[in-house]
């Protein structure tokens, strides 16, 4: 059985570069202490963790790198979107990829937004907590 503490996540985060989840994870602690955050490498581990027979609640947003090791970004995100259960969960790929072609197939599959990381550190501090802002606090969530 997983961890009870694990199963009630608020943002999910899917990032297997480990520099850029570092950072993401230090903004986000730091702007939302009290918010459930879950750190996951890959789509794989992202999708078996949405799947798990435990997991209590969907998490409030998912912030999901497109270019990963096992399963992509876009192979979770279409199949995240072709459930029932679980294409009302708002993502939000944040990836370097700037590519029209990954744009448009994001939001053909469904995503909500499509952030590409920027380069510079004060920048991608200040986009982390924007998304952590609107996502978690400011939207209103399905109950």
């Amino acid at each position: 059985m997983k961890d009870p503490e694990l199963t009630v996540v608020d943002i999910l985060m899917v990032e297997d570069n480990a520099e850029d989840a570092e950072m993401i994870m230090r903004v986000l602690k730091k702007e939302y202490p009290r918010t459930p955050i879950l750190h996951l490498r890959d789509g794989e581990e992202a999708l078996n963790h949405l799947y798990d027979q435990h997991l209590k609640n969907l998490p409030k947003i998912i912030l999901l790198d497109l270019k990963m090791p096992k399963v992509d970004g876009l192979e979770v995100i279409k199949k995240l979107k072709s459930d029932e259960k679980r294409k009302m969960v708002p993502i939000v790929v944040l990836t370097s990829s700037q590519e029209d072609c990954d744009i448009i197939e994001s939001y053909k599959l469904g995503v909500n937004a499509y952030i590409v990381k920027p380069v510079d550190f004060e920048k991608f501090n200040v986009a982390i907590q924007q998304i952590g802002l609107f996502w978690t606090i400011l939207n209103q969530h399905p109950r």
